[in-house]
């Protein structure tokens, strides 16, 4: 199964409808969808070099209009965003993050866009605590964009160097990215 999806998504990264794609996975990951972009955006970078920062940008264009969505069910959804946030193991979602935003501000935003954690809780949230709606947008863009940028410059680089790994070893590269994810989703619980 893991094959078929990892060539189903280099076959994407060909495909003209690619961007497309890309751009929706990460509008919904930062408001409803639990999966991360980057498991798109990474093998398309190593398939198409030449596009990997077209990619980034619509990824990061992606995510903030998903940040934005999120956002507003954090406004205007209350009910719905206090069960995502209980779904997603933080019963005491609004307690902690305005908690979290008052004491950190901003850093909440720029720090939690770079981690594997599912982005739509801190875009939730963010609408949640009504944290400054300027404020909460230029930090999408920095922080999702640097993120989005840095996948797509390592695998530019390194792709060629890392695909023969990543094809004979797929099962474990996948185990060691949901680890990952796991971990990041581990530690924010415990920070909080």
């Amino acid at each position: 199964m893991l094959r078929k999806l990892y060539d189903w998504v280099l076959r994407l990264a060909a495909s003209r409808h690619a961007g497309l794609w890309l751009g929706v996975i990460a509008f919904a990951e930062a408001s409803v969808f639990p999966v991360p972009p980057d498991v798109m955006l990474a093998p398309m970078v190593y398939a198409r070099p030449e596009r990997a920062w077209r990619l980034a940008f619509i990824c990061t264009l992606g995510s903030l209009l998903g940040g934005v969505t999120g956002y507003a069910i954090g406004v205007f959804l209350q009910p719905l965003a206090l069960s995502i946030l209980t779904l997603f193991g933080h019963p005491e979602g609004l307690a902690e993050f305005q908690a979290a935003f008052g004491k950190w501000g901003i850093w909440v935003i720029l720090i939690k866009g770079l981690t594997p954690i599912p982005f739509k809780l801190v875009t939730i949230a963010s609408g949640l605590a009504r944290f400054n709606l300027p404020m909460f947008i230029g930090a999408v863009i920095i922080t999702r964009g640097l993120r989005f940028l840095i996948v797509a410059a390592l695998f530019k680089k390194f792709g060629p160097t890392i695909q023969p790994i990543i094809e004979r070893r797929l099962a474990l590269v996948t185990l060691i990215v949901v680890a990952v994810v796991i971990l990041g989703v581990l530690a924010a619980a415990l920070i909080h």
